[in-house]
């Protein structure tokens, strides 16, 4: 199904310099708020209590801040979600207090000031707990990456497995560069969807290197960079339609989704972007550059001179 038909090949290639060029400053800033800023990792990952508080107008958070720094918690985090009326209160492990006195004690506190104040949910995670699922993570990431490197090398050939993979890291680095810089909250679910865009992202990039090779047998009298452009034009509609409906879908659970699904459709999002864009313009320029050619899928054809030899 083709709802958008392009009749001439773009030269996705001949902007390959230049697309590269902005991917690696884009990588290199990533990783630059990465060293010095840090990931904000949600209380999954340091242990801690999560408070979700409702006022029946909108709160000030100032003087929430100011109340639990009357308590001592003057390290608590402190934010709205959803609307202004919902609180979210972060309150890093305290050893001197569990977690069900602590959020009596927040409550209590709270309630003193304002009666219309009502505690919505309360969670705790150990400081065991949280190193666990922080190892466990990085290993699912490193796992995963080499499963993508691996599968790529036996369908297709090692340059497209080094290509897919420097472009899938490539969109990883990027979304964990956005929530470093902004301090989103990192937590399970947006864990979650950093392995769910490395899926993603690799689906797109095989469409795309599916038809490369199909290309390397049908234009036979083509050069590389054309094979490449022409792959990559016949699949935009394709492209199109299912990168719109899937983001249709995590549009709705950025907006609709609550506190709960609202950075794990944020990552969701960056990373639909950022797979296009990494599929076509990042993959495709570093596998021409790797000098993927013909003889990587087909025998180079006989002339007729070696055919007439026995």
């Amino acid at each position: 199904m083709e709802f958008f038909r392009i009749k001439h090949d773009v030269p996705f290639m001949s902007y390959g310099r230049l697309t590269t060029s902005i991917s690696l400053v884009t990588f290199i800033l990533a990783v630059f708020f990465l060293a010095t800023r840090g990931l904000n990792f949600g209380v999954d990952f340091t242990g801690g209590t999560v408070m979700e508080i409702h006022y029946a107008q909108p709160a000030d958070l100032d003087k929430v801040r100011s109340q639990l720094g009357g308590i001592g918690l003057h390290d608590a985090l402190v934010q709205n979600f959803g609307s202004s009326k919902d609180v979210l209160i972060q309150v890093p492990l305290k050893q001197i207090t569990s977690g069900a006195k602590l959020s009596e004690q927040v409550f209590g506190t709270l309630h003193q000031q304002d009666a219309s104040v009502e505690m919505r949910r309360v969670e705790f995670v150990g400081p065991q707990v949280g190193k666990e699922l922080v190892e466990n993570g990085t290993l699912a990431l490193l796992l995963v990456s080499l499963g993508i490197v691996c599968y790529l090398w036996l369908r297709f050939e090692w340059k497209f497995g080094l290509a897919a993979i420097i472009a899938n890291l490539h969109d990883v680095v990027i979304i964990l560069g956005f929530f470093a810089f902004f301090q989103w909250e990192f937590s399970l679910s947006v864990l979650a969807a950093l392995l769910a865009v490395l899926g993603y992202s690799v689906n797109e990039s095989v469409v795309v290197f599916d038809r490369i090779r199909e290309n390397f047998r049908k234009m036979r009298k083509s050069e590389v960079h054309e094979i490449i452009d022409n792959a990559i034009t016949r699949t935009m509609s394709r492209t199109i339609i299912t990168h719109a409906c899937t983001q249709m879908m995590v549009t709705a659970m950025l907006f609709l989704g609550g506190e709960t699904l609202h950075y794990f459709a944020l990552a969701l999002t960056i990373g639909i972007l950022f797979s296009i864009y990494s599929s076509v313009l990042v993959a495709s320029p570093i596998l021409l550059w790797l000098g993927v050619s013909r003889e990587d899928f087909l025998k180079p054809e006989k002339t007729e001179a070696e055919e007439a030899l026995p």
